[in-house]
């Protein structure tokens, strides 16, 4: 059986919990993200957040056909 037969065959009531569940999850997720980040020693220093603007900001130059 593949996993979306598996999901529609579950009740409605159960999908909307399952739906509910995952998204608390995400949340969740992403608010503890920066406090993990830092305490594992991953925030960027300032030079790479400079080096990342720098290589971010590509300025392309268009030129007409005569």
């Amino acid at each position: 059986m593949s996993f979306w037969s598996s999901y529609k065959n579950l009740s409605p009531r159960t999908r909307l919990f399952f739906g509910v569940g995952l998204m608390a999850w995400a949340g969740i997720g992403m608010t503890a993200s920066p406090q993990v980040e830092s305490a594992l020693g991953m925030v960027p220093t300032e030079q790479e957040k400079e080096e990342l603007d720098r290589k971010l900001n590509v300025r392309v130059v268009r030129v007409d056909k005569e």
